[in-house]
């Protein structure tokens, strides 16, 4: 019996590998990639728990899209079909059940992992994307004629390059660092990505010591792609993905720019912390065969963050 959570996304080694999205097109302000950007047409399907998918509730509340484009929260806890819809707060879209439906009506064909965030055309009727990374983008910058903040840019010419170099670090260490060593199905497998990890979380303070945020004194796209997972650590990745060398509450600076991050304006409302806890320890059950959830830690994310001198 394998001792692995998602087979098809482990290698001969018991290395987690993730799979790649599989809807990839794009959202364009001139319609030019044949999806336009309008106001109404489009609805993000997505679930408070997942690190990808708190990337694109956070773009729609820094932009300003509330209005502009729909979304819809599925259930936390998966069952043996995936992603499923509450009961009493259904698919307004379809009427769909599970997230498995949507898929299908995309792509008959689709056999994989059903993943959220999902970009949804209502006009055509189909996932446009579920590529969270690609998602981000097009609601930083695709739907600025109706945005609430268009003068807000996540992704700035002039830092792009480095936004980059830092996003492919924190992405392959931390990122999907903490999954590769939560699902890793042998100890060698483990200890690598345990090991690289921490090693990026201690470059990332050191770097944190000279920088309120990751490019200097305002957030952009690398901070929110980094928030996701450090909002998470604590009080899943230590004890559930056995990331335990240290909490982020124990470093100098990755504990206070966490805060920093958590207060700015609309974010605490992108936080469920119910949602993420209940759904990491209820629905991995190689990991957590108990289901149990645990009650702690308490969680310092209301405290100054003392950063507003860098």
């Amino acid at each position: 019996m394998s001792t692995a959570q998602f087979e098809k996304e482990t290698d001969e080694k018991g290395a987690f590998v993730r799979q790649t999205s599989a809807f990839r097109e794009r959202v364009t302000a001139d319609g030019s990639s044949g999806f336009k950007a309008e106001p109404g047409r489009y609805h993000l399907y997505v679930s408070y728990a997942c690190p990808w998918a708190s990337r694109t509730i956070i773009y729609r509340k820094l932009k300003g899209l509330e209005d502009v484009i729909s979304m819809t929260v599925v259930d936390p806890v998966r069952d043996d079909r995936g992603w499923k819809f509450f009961e009493d707060d259904p698919d307004p879209v379809n009427g769909f059940e599970y997230m498995l439906d949507a898929y299908l009506k995309t792509d008959p064909d689709f056999s994989d992992r059903v993943t959220v965030p999902v970009l949804w055309d209502k006009e055509t009727n189909r996932a446009v994307n579920n590529e969270s990374s690609e998602i981000i983008r097009m609601l930083n910058s695709e739907f600025n004629e109706w945005a609430g903040s268009p003068e807000l840019d996540l992704y700035p010419e002039p830092l792009r390059a480095e936004i980059d170099e830092i996003n492919e670090r924190v992405y392959n260490s931390i990122n999907n660092g903490v999954y590769r060593a939560g699902f890793a199905s042998t100890q060698a497998a483990y200890e690598e990505a345990f090991i690289e990890l921490f090693e990026a979380l201690d470059e990332f303070d050191d770097r944190l010591a000279k920088k309120r945020f990751l490019t200097g004194e305002r957030p952009t796209e690398a901070d929110w792609r980094f928030f996701v997972t450090l909002i998470r650590f604590d009080a899943v990745y230590v004890g559930h993905f056995k990331c335990n060398q240290r909490r982020i509450a124990d470093y100098d600076n990755l504990a206070g720019y966490l805060r920093d991050l958590y207060q700015q304006p609309g974010i605490r409302e992108t936080v469920e912390m119910d949602h993420i806890k209940r759904h990491y320890y209820v629905t991995h059950p190689k990991i957590n065969p108990t289901q149990v959830v645990p009650m702690g830690p308490l969680l310092d994310l209301e405290s100054d963050p003392a950063r507003s001198h860098l």
